[in-house]
């Protein structure tokens, strides 16, 4: 088998494993997986260049045309599952099936002395991901049909627990299914960003050691967020969490009012990642919501977000301002940071961005400590950091850890 390039597929994992490593280390036991399951099986419908390039390769989309499902990027796939630290013998459990492929890859992990089991409320997913699985040899991975947040009881407890669909909150059947010392990795979704975040289960809390950029198909069932459009095109739309009081009324209009432009002294280069720009507003502000422009509004000066689907704002009443970005004057294919505010208290908002533009300028590369507490658990009265209410964690973010 081979592509129309004459390239087989053997060749083009070893491309896609290199490329992988070239951006970060893997554990030996995971680079040996992903050397060997062949990813290209698991989306037969695909070219097989496309199975093993860094892309996610949609499988199943509602009838609106929003993806259900798919199979996520090479990159972000190796980085949770390295994350995840499977060992022999481990029990697995995995929330959003997919195509198969990552629950072959834990398999492969586990060994024949450990379990995988792969869950999704999708009955197409799961009997799609079964018939993968089964052409390729693992037969012994169980597949069920259910809601991922109801986990799988009857077959736990877990040693490890990963989530492939993008979690707004973290089910408590999960921290009851899991072993003490567990340890959980998933896409967790707050103030309009998604992070993929690994958590060890402690005595009464959830605690992270690694956070990672990435981007996931929402989990059904998890009305964590909301979303409004603020002009009467349609253009502009906020994306915002049940906990915050967004005025959405006073906001219609906000881009026709007064505005404002601040700027920075910090640039980054044409490739160069700002995205923790968006991560520091979320540990010190709740305001933090998350900007959409469509193309047009970008085009005619409408709305200028510095990444036009997806960009830190805050929101003040009737007042907005947003991340930005513009071609440096000193520094040749440089972008300089700033921010745009509108409304009676937009300039004080834009110069709220520029602050945790210049605390990120300092140290670029620093994550936030997350901690979550489950409902019926009480946070110490010394607990710091960020809160953040979801319905079945109290999530704490900070940078310092005390």
């Amino acid at each position: 088998m081979s592509t129309a390039t004459g390239t087989p597929p053997e060749a083009l994992r070893t491309q896609m494993v290199e490329r992988i490593l070239a951006g970060q280390r893997l554990a030996p036991a995971v680079e040996a997986v992903l050397r060997h399951v062949e990813r290209h099986r698991y989306v037969p419908d695909a070219p097989i260049a496309d199975a093993y390039n860094e892309q996610a390769v949609i499988t199943h989309t509602f009838p609106d045309g929003t993806h259900l499902s798919c199979a996520s990027g090479p990159i972000i796939v190796a980085a949770m599952l390295d994350a995840l630290h499977v060992e022999p013998g481990h029990n697995v459990l995995e929330i959003g099936a997919g195509t198969g492929y990552n629950a072959a890859l834990l398999a492969s992990l586990t060994g024949v002395a450990g379990q995988v089991t792969t869950l999704d409320v999708n009955a197409d997913v799961t009997a799609a991901a079964r018939r993968n699985l089964d052409d390729t040899g693992y037969s012994h991975v169980r597949v069920i049909t259910r809601d991922g947040a109801e986990g799988a009881a009857e077959h736990g407890p877990y040693d490890r627990i990963i989530v492939t669909v993008g979690a707004w909150d973290i089910s408590r059947t999960w921290w009851d299914q899991m072993v003490p010392g567990g340890r959980l990795v998933l896409p967790m979704r707050w103030r309009g960003t998604t992070r993929a975040v690994a958590f060890t289960k402690r005595d009464d809390h959830w605690e992270s050691d690694w956070v990672f950029l990435c981007g996931f198909v929402p989990m059904l069932g998890q009305p964590g967020e909301h979303s409004a459009t603020v002009d009467p095109d349609r253009l502009v739309t906020l994306h915002y969490d049940t906990d915050q009081p967004v005025d959405v009324d006073a906001l219609q209009g906000v881009l026709d009012r007064e505005k404002v432009e601040v700027w920075s002294d910090a640039t980054v280069g044409g490739e160069e990642p700002f995205d923790r720009v968006w991560l520091r507003l979320t540990a010190t502000d709740d305001r933090t919501v998350r900007i959409q422009a469509d193309q047009k509004a970008v085009t005619s000066g409408f709305c200028t977000p510095a990444i036009a689907v997806r960009s830190p704002a805050l929101i003040d009443g009737g007042s907005l301002a947003y991340l930005t970005t513009r071609r440096s004057d000193d520094q040749q294919g440089c972008w300089q940071l700033g921010a745009i505010g509108h409304g009676p208290d937009g300039e004080q908002l834009a110069n709220r961005i520029l602050d945790e533009i210049a605390v990120w300028d300092r140290d670029r590369s620093a994550d936030p400590h997350l901690v979550a507490y489950p409902t019926g658990t009480t946070p110490p009265d010394d607990t710091t950091g960020k809160l953040i209410t979801k319905p079945e964690n109290r999530l704490y973010l900070a940078y310092d850890r005390q």
